[in-house]
């Protein structure tokens, strides 16, 4: 099997291609500053792209068997001024819109296109679950996934199988959300953020794996999927179960105010949250490892 995944260099990608060519397959990651691209394991290889059209690698695509479009400007990078939004942004249709090029262009095509998106798509909430059939939110994070998830569309009426992985906070220790959350408790000043009570749709980074590779071969599977673990907790929960299997406090609330001085509107990140359930994912029969966070933030931890 071959797969190409936009945006490859990111730690959802590399961790994507390293479980495909663990398996004998083949990964292609498609990135910006391919040259960059070092360490990668046997079966994987990175090429350029401009992240706008289908110049340079449309005929990689040419009898590939999945294209995963992960590829999108960091929402955590900086405080969101006018103009990284409007980064944010583009970004994502850019990369949606050369993914329809080039998936029309090519004369053998793709069997799936695996688009990324988020549970932001859902917007804030409260202590409600939150399956794949709640509608989209109306703050910037929502309209950001709607046009996302939007912008490969196209590509079915090529007959072309879509799912879109709406993933919430996927954890490892190689990037992303974790390393932040416990650099904290390092020095013994974890704790919840604001008042703690915001639902984390958290998912370990083995299931965010597998479950993409679920979706890639699983020919019966399209539309909308939360990817999530099934037990999400509250922020506090979060906090005080982090702090347990890192040996340190978890008394130590970071304020609300501070975090929205400190962060903008991008705090939203921080202090609101969805209780995202994987309805259809446990519906179409895919089993998570790590359905709990305990057993999650031990294994890695250890």
């Amino acid at each position: 099997m071959r797969v190409l995944i936009t945006g490859g260099a990111g730690f959802i990608g590399r961790e994507l291609a390293a479980s495909l060519a663990g398996d004998g397959h083949n990964a292609v990651l498609l990135s910006r500053s391919a040259a960059q691209v070092t360490g990668l394991p046997a079966g994987v290889c990175a090429e350029r792209w401009d992240g706008r059209t289908a110049e340079g690698w449309s005929s990689l695509a040419d009898g590939a068997d999945a294209i995963v479009n992960l590829a999108g400007e960091n929402i955590g990078a900086g405080r969101w001024t006018t103009e990284r939004k409007g980064r944010i942004r583009q970004s994502r249709l850019n990369a949606g819109r050369a993914v329809v090029e080039t998936v029309t262009r090519v004369t053998r095509k793709p069997r799936v296109v695996i688009q990324a998106s988020a549970v932001g798509y859902y917007g804030p909430h409260g202590p409600e679950q939150i399956p794949e059939e709640t509608p989209a939110g109306q703050d910037f994070l929502a309209q950001v996934c709607q046009d996302w998830e939007a912008s490969t569309v196209p590509v079915e009426a090529l007959g072309v199988r879509r799912a879109v992985i709406r993933t919430g906070v996927a954890l490892s220790k190689r990037g992303g959300a974790l390393p932040r959350m416990m650099l904290p408790f390092r020095f013994f000043v974890g704790g919840r953020l604001g008042n703690g009570r915001q639902w984390v749709p958290w998912i370990h980074m083995r299931d965010e794996v597998r479950a993409i590779r679920f979706l890639i071969e699983n020919e019966s599977s399209s539309g909308a999927f939360n990817l999530t673990a099934p037990h999400p907790v509250t922020n506090a929960e979060f906090a005080h179960t982090l702090g347990r299997q890192l040996g340190r406090p978890s008394f130590m609330p970071a304020p609300a105010f501070a975090l929205r001085t400190l962060f903008g509107e991008m705090a939203t990140i921080l202090l609101d949250g969805q209780r995202a359930v994987p309805q259809r994912l446990v519906q179409v029969g895919f089993d998570f490892e790590f359905p709990e966070v305990g057993p999650a933030l031990r294994d890695l931890l250890r």
